[in-house]
């Protein structure tokens, strides 16, 4: 008799998996990088890597119904007239016009305000539905330019100098031809239809001490009004944070690589920047070692998606959290109703990063007048006022099972961690144990 081996199955290569033979084909066949949003999709070190402990006998744990628990937070107290008081500390991030059609900007804008937070302009300007239907309205200072104008700086409620992003640190963000419609335009002063690059630095400034007398120059032109926060990518963020309260900041907004909404080069998203649960203990150990904790606030941004999310970054030291991709997906994109649309443009609801190229079937990160039309602004901001309504309860319900009655006492003794490597990231033992990694030398 004659025997054959028998078959086996072939294995394919974990380096060269079949995404990036399929990337390899693309970038062989058209001869271009490829441009997306949605941020880095690599699995990264975050906060599902993070556990609360709880109370017991220990700690005392608070009646879920019956003892408050404190979400209020104040931003731009160290020399704002009139700094932002918001009640919950869960803010909406910065996402532009043109980027963004009106309707979800002004959706983003009704759903803060029914929830007693901030939303933020983004790059390419103020417009009026937003600043309309936004009690507490950031404007963003951005290198770019695009749409400042000091008028809407003083007509905003605080001002977000931004020097870098999650998704890009270090570089511009793009603004495809397709998006820029007559209104997007007239706005940024550009011309219509044509492929639009944001500037990756500040025109007028080169270091801290620039952006020292630019922080003074913007509290003059704002009567020492408005709170002046400076935003940067998880890039170095304890040199960061630190220049940046030495310039005079009132709020340093530090956003990590998951920070998705904006587009840029697959490349830069994918290995450029750091986690967020990486960011978070440096920029918290700066303001520490300044004496600044608490007195310069912190937010932090990049990939927040619940309540135990926020809960955690407060531990950890924050005092506030930003959310981008999160209020989109409440507002109702990537909603699976559009599937078969979705699926017409070669992805998938779920997947769905081609935010840039304005084709979104959700009308959401769109300027196609009939796509814009599925957006209801007042049934989106309802939506998402639910959304932050529910993160905010889910955050409390953790603080109350941990003995605190506001969110702002959770600290890091009540964390621990699932890995080595966000044990050492959030400076938390590991889970069984009293050891937290690089802590002592070890």
């Amino acid at each position: 008799m004659t025997y054959k081996n028998p078959p086996t199955t072939p294995r394919k290569s974990a380096t060269f998996d079949d995404y990036t033979l399929s990337e390899i084909r693309r970038a062989a066949a058209t001869g271009i990088y490829d441009i997306r949003g949605a941020g880095a999709k690599r699995k990264l070190p975050h906060f599902d890597d993070l556990l609360f402990l709880g109370a017991s006998i220990s700690r005392y744990p608070l009646e879920g119904y019956r003892e408050r628990c404190d979400t209020s937070v104040v931003l731009g107290s160290r020399y704002a007239k009139k700094p932002i008081e918001l009640k919950i500390p869960i803010t909406v991030a910065g996402m532009s016009f043109g980027s963004l059609s009106g309707p979800a900007k002004e959706a983003l804008g009704r759903g803060a305000t029914l929830s007693g937070t901030s939303t933020t302009t983004g790059d390419g300007g103020m417009t009026e539905e937003e600043r309309g239907h936004s009690k507490q309205l950031v404007y963003q200072y951005l290198p770019s330019r695009y749409g400042m104008n000091p008028r809407d700086l003083r007509r905003a409620d605080a001002i977000e100098v931004v020097v870098g992003q999650g998704a890009k640190p270090g570089g511009g963000g793009m603004l495809l031809g397709q998006k820029i419609s007559d209104r997007v335009a007239e706005m940024r002063t550009l011309p219509k239809g044509i492929d639009q690059r944001s500037a990756s630095r500040h025109p007028d400034w080169t270091g801290p001490d620039d952006l020292e007398i630019k922080i003074l120059e913007l509290r003059e032109i704002t009567d020492w009004e408005k709170p002046i926060y400076v935003k940067v990518g998880g890039a170095r963020p304890y040199y960061d944070t630190a220049l940046a309260v030495k310039a005079g900041a009132d709020v340093v907004v530090v956003d990590g690589m998951q920070g998705g909404t904006a587009a840029t080069q697959e490349v830069f998203i994918e290995n450029v920047g750091q986690p967020t649960l990486a960011c978070i203990r440096p920029a918290v150990q700066a303001l520490q070692d300044l004496g600044m904790h608490r007195k310069v606030q912190l937010i932090v941004s990049g990939g927040i998606r619940n309540g135990a999310d926020v809960a955690k970054a407060l531990a950890l030291g924050v005092d506030a959290v930003s959310i981008g991709t999160a209020a989109l997906v409440a507002l109702g994109d990537n909603d699976p109703r559009w599937e078969a649309e979705y699926n017409a443009l070669g992805t998938t609801a779920g997947a769905y990063d081609d935010w840039h190229e304005g084709r979104d079937p959700a009308g959401i990160t769109t300027q196609d007048p009939e796509l814009m039309k599925r957006v209801d602004p007042v049934a989106a901001g309802r939506r998402l006022a639910n959304y932050l309504k529910v993160m905010t309860l889910e955050a409390q319900t953790i603080a109350r099972a941990c003995g605190k009655n506001s969110l702002h006492n959770l600290e890091p003794e009540d964390l621990v961690a699932l890995t080595i490597e966000a044990a050492a990231m959030a400076g938390v033992p590991l889970a069984g144990t009293n050891w937290i990694p690089g802590k002592d030398g070890f």
